[in-house]
Formats: C-alpha cells, sequence, structure tokens
C-alpha cells in the first residue's frame, strides 16, 4: 500500500508548494506527484500514470476536488473507477466526498426484512447512494464551473481594459529591451563587418547565439537605432 499526493497546477508560473505543504501536513509519507499543464481535460501525463499503477489499498490525497479535476464528468468517471478498484481518495478541502466518506453512505443501507417491504427498502437505498453520488458530481461541477467563471471575468476584464485604451501585451513592431539582446547587440556592433567589425554574419551568429531572424532583426534595429 501507497499514499500518493497529486498536486498541480494550471500554469508554470503558479507555485504548487502550498498544496505540498497541505498534503505532508496531513499525510507527512504521501509520495508527492508534481504536474503542470494548461487546460481542462483529464489527458495529464503524471495523472494518467498514476491512475494506472494504483492498486488496492494504496491512497491518493488532493489538497481539493479540483486539482483532480475540472472537468464534471472526466472527474466522475475517475473517481468511480478508483473507488471501485478499491483506491482510497482523500480531498483535503472537501472531506464530503472522501471515498471513505462514499463508502460509508453505501454500508449504511437499511438491512431487508425479507417481507414485501423490502421493495421499499430497496428503493430508500437507491436514493441514498444517488444522493451520495449527487455530492460528489455537484463538487467536480462546482470546480469546472470557477473555471469557466474565471476565464469569462479575464476575458471581460481584457475587453473593458482595451475600452479605457490600455495596451493590453506588446505592441506590434514594438521593440522589447532584454540585457540579453542589449549584450547581443555590443556583440554585433563590435564584429560584424556591416559595423566596420572582421566578421561574417554566421560567425557573429555563432559568437552572440542567436537565430537567423534574431540576429538579423537586432541588425535592424541598430541601423534603425543610427
Amino acid at each position: 500500500m501507497c499514499v500518493y499526493g497529486y498536486c498541480r497546477i494550471s500554469q508554470k508560473k503558479q507555485s504548487i508548494e502550498r498544496q505540498i505543504r497541505n498534503i505532508k501536513s496531513a499525510y507527512p509519507q504521501a509520495v508527492i506527484i508534481e504536474e503542470a499543464y494548461t487546460g481542462t481535460s483529464i489527458n495529464r501525463k503524471e495523472w494518467n500514470k498514476l491512475f494506472c499503477k494504483a492498486i488496492e489499498g494504496d491512497t491518493i490525497v488532493f489538497d481539493s476536488v479540483s486539482r483532480m479535476s475540472r472537468n464534471e464528468v472526466d472527474g466522475f468517471n475517475a473517481y468511480e473507477e478508483l473507488f471501485k478498484r478499491g483506491v482510497e481518495l482523500v480531498f483535503l478541502k472537501e472531506p464530503h466526498i472522501n471515498t471513505a466518506t462514499f463508502k460509508k453512505a453505501m454500508d449504511k443501507s437499511i438491512p431487508m426484512t425479507g417481507t414485501s417491504i423490502d421493495f421499499i427498502l430497496d428503493g430508500i437505498n437507491r436514493y441514498l447512494l444517488e444522493l451520495a453520488k449527487e455530492q460528489i458530481k455537484l463538487a467536480f461541477e462546482q470546480s469546472e464551473k470557477e473555471v469557466e467563471d474565471l476565464q469569462q471575468r479575464t476575458k471581460e476584464g481584457l475587453i473593458t481594459a482595451k475600452l479605457n485604451g490600455k495596451q493590453i501585451g506588446q505592441r506590434k513592431n514594438a521593440k522589447l529591451t532584454t540585457k540579453k539582446s542589449v549584450a547581443a547587440k555590443k556583440i554585433i556592433l563590435k564584429h560584424s563587418k556591416d559595423f566596420n567589425g572582421s566578421l561574417d554574419d554566421l560567425d557573429v551568429m555563432k559568437l552572440a547565439g542567436l537565430s537567423r531572424n534574431t540576429y538579423y532583426k537586432y541588425k535592424r534595429e541598430i541601423r534603425e537605432e543610427e
């Protein structure tokens, strides 16, 4: 049996440390699986590996349900499959949908009596089971909605910024000055034959560590600056 802690960030610029810290605080022995990706599908390399190798008795811990999936259908299907395989799922922020809680709801079914009333009791048990499933589906649904709301707010924010005359992103044909570009241009000015140096373009490219397109772009900018 093994305890895994699955941590995921949607963008590489985000920090994954908080998730790791929360999981390690609750399960110090957890083997942390980290993943960075963009999108809402469950087609993730590290998750797919973990999903396939998890066996009965293993435990997978998530900081929240959104780390497992932000897609309602894929999330619930994965949850149901792992539950059937005997893998325990723990959601630190949504403990009410842990597989242990779900299993407890199933075990609390009303026992049959061996009489005609069993038809009613069976219906009640089915209802309770479906109610537990709906709680799980709802958690994934809310997670998916959070993503959609965030995307919509971002879109509206960009539109508002544009309407207010703010520049979004880099202007077309604008020069981006970085330490690397400044250093590369100094090399070009010093060594290129076009600027009283002694080296051909190919040699200067190699010396500056530039691609062909970037090299000629910098040469053009240098001439414009003269």
